[in-house]
């Protein structure tokens, strides 16, 4: 864990628990209040992002247990989930022992979580797993974390050495779930609160009053929000009303509209105000950072890919 995160994760977990503690669960997605899920996101993400990390997986981990008819945490358990692939991720699960070894990557919540749902390949295919994060056998990498943004939310590798882990679930139920896709529009949810907050200096600005650049660039802001909040209020009504439904391309094209509404305000704010917020409001400044990074989790252009594909076999897809 690198300087930074070492010194912000007593206030980060603290943070976390205070809110857990006045919102121990959000309702699930698909179950009629789906929209009130990712509002509560939202808000919380535009109050820290970091602190929106930790809980918007907390909130995911509750999620997928009622998914896959596992028994639900314990109260004041704080759970993560670490699901990221790639060639850094090694971890397998022994069927026989009951126990994962390997490396995983991208642990966001390490170090300050109780539990952790992880992805991991076995014998039997791709297996989802629960561990304690004090269980004997776990170790949590140094952290090289060199951006500013997300710099306050452990996110490094973690290494298991035949640690004892719990299945959830049958093999590939993880993926399998219409619920995977659903939890994804919930990170969605949290980028659209963060960039809310970012937005909401040029919107009281008393430029916007006398500058006519001002006033248009702050006219672009609600077009970009306007747009993804009514996105995701029609994919949050689309979700509760066919839950066994993945949505997926509806999925995609609310994250990539979302990011691109992101970007679209990280730009119009910094051209509108200059670089006075980011440079002398600390809580702005670190929102900034942080959203620039946060976003970064969409899978980009690959997604515009996908969601081009899926369009070009649809039978009048823009109908209105």
């Amino acid at each position: 864990m690198d300087q930074l995160s070492e010194h912000a994760a007593p206030a980060l977990e603290a943070a976390a628990r205070d809110t857990l503690l006045r919102h121990p669960t959000l309702p699930l997605p698909g179950r009629g209040h789906t929209l009130e899920r990712w509002r509560a996101l939202a808000d919380i993400a535009g109050q820290d992002l970091c602190v929106a990390k930790v809980l918007e997986a907390h909130y995911d981990a509750q999620a997928i247990l009622a998914d896959l008819h596992a028994p639900p945490l314990m109260p004041g358990i704080l759970a993560a989930v670490w699901a990221a692939e790639g060639p850094q991720a090694t971890l397998r699960f022994d069927e026989d022992s009951g126990t994962v070894s390997g490396n995983k990557p991208w642990c966001s919540g390490a170090g300050l979580v109780d539990v952790a749902l992880v992805t991991t390949q076995s014998e039997a295919g791709a297996r989802l797993v629960c561990i304690r994060s004090d269980a004997p056998g776990l170790l949590l990498q140094p952290q090289r974390w060199h951006a500013t943004g997300m710099g306050g939310i452990p996110s490094g590798s973690v290494q298991f050495e035949r640690v004892p882990a719990e299945p959830v679930g049958r093999p590939g139920a993880y993926l399998a779930r219409p619920g995977f896709w659903h939890g994804g529009a919930g990170i969605a949810a949290c980028w659209y609160g963060a960039a809310v907050a970012l937005a909401a200096p040029l919107q009281r600005s008393p430029r916007v009053e006398g500058d006519a650049q001002s006033a248009a660039l702050l006219g672009q802001v609600d077009m970009a929000l306007q747009s993804s909040a009514a996105l995701l209020r029609e994919l949050a009504a689309w979700v509760d009303a066919m839950p066994a439904q993945p949505h997926t391309t509806d999925v995609i094209r609310v994250r990539s509209v979302v990011e691109r509404s992101c970007v679209q305000v990280l730009d119009a704010v910094g051209r509108a105000l200059g670089p006075a917020p980011m440079c002398l409001d600390a809580e702005h400044a670190q929102r900034w950072s942080d959203l620039t990074v946060f976003i970064r989790q969409s899978h980009a252009d690959r997604d515009w890919a996908e969601l081009g594909r899926a369009v070009q076999h649809v039978e009048a897809p823009w109908t209105l």
